[in-house]
């Protein structure tokens, strides 16, 4: 290695560490010619830390902080050169410990580098670990355990010291520094405990992993537990009682195991039993009444005074959505063309207020309007005091922003606000404005999404939450809390825009991506063309397949008139391409209908070929009943910058849409989607196309509403749909998560 001087400036005292020129070697002291090479290794290693912060022999530069990088230099050069020293000159020391410890420095700072670059561990540890070193040395040197230095420090520090002293005779601590560090590791990821286990059997801490792996995560547990391995027996012996209670859904001999989990909690408790759940568990009346039973309970021990946090409350949530769509909201869907109300809701009629609540604010995307409408209706005629906000303080304030933002959405927030006195009412409108920045994310978008029905129905109402909006914004800033400003600042500017005719800055103020068109080069492929994908499903009750055929009447000619479109088919999908203008493809599947998923299968093939032949639609369009409209999302790609959902777009459809494409211009309703605005929107869609020019939204939606004047009935259906630039919870979700990331 070449000569080389290092100056170090640390706490004011200047450090020289000097390898200058002495007998013929590279070091300020005689170096035994045998221990050379062992000196050399440890100098490579440190050059690597010089290199790594830009090569300068005086400062290594590895953080931000100047004084940082004073200690990382004064660690890595002058203490990792005087350990190397104390090593040559200990009399104690024969050649072979020697060259032991030098090894063992080498190895150290490989160690640190590799851990460093892979990011496992900051360069400021470099003090602590050079020290940690010095101590273990000194133990090892006395034939001491290091294990007491392993377990003072950090897991990463700990790593790489065990490290160092395996060669040539193993340190007695070895072995329980790494059961140590095994441990610890685990207690730092505690998702990965049980894979771990699987392969590493007969741990002696074993059963308190189990039980720590358990409580972080019940889904794995019981997946785990029904395993046949030594892993599976351990859960299954476990007395811990979460784990035994999971281990013993989780080999009921039935399978239903998973039907107990959202009364997890109230079993770990004691609050309920098995054989309680037993008796109704295959009665799917009685089953959803306890689902809401204790839904309703849980609602309340998260409030104050107990703010409990129930265990498995997801999954109580979802097999409450899951049995009240399936049960419930489906029949009355289905029955959509029943004019009897008796007849269609009679499913509904054991139900109590509560249990109607749930089926509302839980079925936001798949609820028809008149499914919605007799739902509501029936919870204020079996109230034996119809007021909204006792039902609001029942409920505990469950889900009330999403009943809130579905009575604005179906114009029923008038008649809600019209059941309890003035000054109540402004409570309940106070409510639903504060706090978000302590709620979920859906939430906030419910607030969002409800602004422009508000707004259109009841601007005094709409005046009163901007007012608020505001208040709560100053308050977050007194408060200096940052997701607080973000949400209440986004909400200001989504609300003040929400009634401009111009809305030229909104993206700008935002800082994402324009709302108000779509240019049409970003539509277009390499080749010029448009693709579009359009997803059908197959139906009972031919309503997908009525769709398709109204559909393909769009590209059709008319009688005596000159084709536009040509039309070319095969068994699973059809293909649309222009005669005239730009270059579009619109490629649709059939809506196949029979035993095992036809149109499933059409979908697939359908993207199957796009891949093979490089075509990425930038166009998607959902045709179908709202319980599809997951399946479309699930298959859409990510190169789709239009989205036509012509059907509910709830939080759960816009955000799905927008963690595949973030920049998605997305076109929904807030009812149940029409051909007879579908069509029409398609076709002012593909005209501009065809001409070649960007998307306009604005001027689209005026010349759209126009056509609709002269016919009140498609007028009132086309008003429910939300072109992109009034989407306001699209358009936050947008602006949040952008904001959240540069935060």
């Amino acid at each position: 290695m070449n000569l080389f001087l290092r100056s170090v400036l640390f706490s004011g005292t200047l450090l020289l560490s000097l390898r200058g020129v002495a007998q013929n070697t590279a070091y300020p002291y005689k170096v035994a010619q045998d221990l050379m090479l062992w000196h050399d290794n440890v100098d490579k290693e440190q050059q690597k830390f010089i290199i790594a912060g830009g090569g300068n022999d005086t400062l290594i530069r590895l953080a931000k902080d100047e004084a940082v990088n004073f200690q990382i230099t004064d660690a890595l050069l002058r203490r990792v050169d005087e350990l190397q020293q104390h090593i040559e000159f200990d009399s104690t020391l024969n050649t072979n410990n020697k060259k032991k410890y030098l090894r063992a420095l080498e190895i150290l700072l490989r160690g640190f580098y590799q851990s460093y670059k892979a990011k496992d561990i900051q360069a400021a540890a470099a003090p602590a670990l050079i020290t940690a070193f010095d101590t273990a040395m000194k133990l090892d040197r006395n034939g001491q355990s290091i294990e007491p230095v392993i377990a003072s420090g950090s897991y990463e520090i700990g790593k790489i010291l065990v490290e160092c002293f395996l060669y040539p005779t193993e340190n007695i601590g070895v072995k329980p520094s790494r059961l140590y560090l095994t441990r610890r590791y685990c207690e730092m990821h505690p998702s990965l405990i049980l894979n771990y286990l699987s392969s590493h059997p007969g741990l002696p801490f074993e059963d308190s992993l189990i039980v720590m792996a358990g409580h972080h995560d019940v889904r794995q547990l019981y997946d785990f537990a029904t395993t046949s391995g030594e892993l599976g027996a351990h859960i299954r012996n476990s007395k811990d009682t979460l784990v035994h209670i999971v281990a013993k859904l989780a080999n009921s001999r039935n399978g239903s195991g998973q039907l107990y989990f959202p009364f997890l909690d109230n079993l770990v408790k004691g609050r309920i039993t098995t054989e309680e759940i037993d008796k109704v568990k295959d009665d799917n009346l009685n089953y959803y009444r306890l689902l809401v039973r204790t839904r309703m309970d849980y609602a309340a021990r998260i409030l104050p005074p107990e703010r409990d946090t129930p265990l498995e409350m997801n999954a109580l949530t979802d097999m409450l959505m899951k049995k009240g769509k399936q049960v419930f909201v489906q029949e009355i869907n289905a029955l959509h063309t029943v004019d009897n109300p008796a007849v269609r809701f009679k499913i509904l009629d054991p139900l109590t207020p509560a249990e109607l609540y749930y089926l509302i604010v839980l079925s936001e995307d798949e609820i028809y309007t008149s499914s919605y409408l007799g739902v509501y209706d029936r919870i204020f005629q079996r109230m034996a005091n119809p007021y909204g906000d006792s039902l609001i303080m029942q409920m505990h304030g469950d889900y009330f922003r999403k009943f809130i933002k579905m009575a604005a959405a179906y114009n029923k927030l008038d008649h809600f606000l019209g059941t309890m006195d003035k000054q109540n009412a402004g409570t309940i409108m106070k409510s639903f404005i504060i706090h978000l920045e302590k709620a979920n994310e859906e939430e906030a978008v419910d607030v969002a999404d409800s602004y422009s029905s508000i707004f259109e129905k009841n601007p005094t109402l709409a005046r009163f939450i901007l007012g608020e909006v505001k208040a709560n914004y100053d308050r977050m800033i007194a408060a200096d809390d940052k997701k607080g400003i973000v949400i209440y600042s986004l909400l200001e500017t989504l609300f003040e825009s929400a009634d401009s005719s111009t809305g030229t800055d909104l993206s700008a103020r935002l800082g994402i991506p324009p709302v108000y068109s779509v240019d049409y080069n970003s539509l277009a492929d390499d080749s010029g063309r448009v693709i579009q994908q359009v997803f059908f499903y197959g139906d009972e009750d031919k309503d997908g397949q009525n769709s398709f055929i109204n559909f393909m009447a769009l590209f059709h000619p008319k009688p005596g008139a000159k084709p536009e479109w040509k039309i070319t088919e095969n068994p699973q999908w059809v293909t649309i391409s222009s005669l005239k203008g730009k270059p579009v493809l619109i490629f649709a599947n059939k809506p196949l209908f029979g035993e095992d998923d036809p149109d499933d299968k059409a979908q697939k093939a359908l993207a199957a070929y796009l891949e093979s032949r490089h075509l990425r639609p930038t166009i998607v369009i959902h045709r179908g009943h709202s319980y599809h409209v997951k399946y479309t999302i699930y298959q859409m790609p990510a190169t789709a910058r239009i989205v036509v959902l012509g059907s509910c777009g709830g939080y759960n459809n816009l955000s799905e849409v927008l963690k595949i494409n973030e920049d998605a211009h997305i076109i929904s309703s807030k009812q149940v989607g029409t051909k007879t605005v579908n069509e029409p929107i398609l076709q002012a869609i593909n005209n501009t196309l065809l001409a070649g020019k960007d998307i306009e939204w604005l001027p689209m939606w005026r010349e759209l509403s126009a056509r609709f004047q002269s016919d009140p009935g498609a007028k009132e259906k086309f008003d429910d749909y939300i072109p992109p630039y009034k989407n306001l919870g699209a358009i936050f979700i947008k602006a949040y998560r952008k904001a959240m990331d540069d935060e």
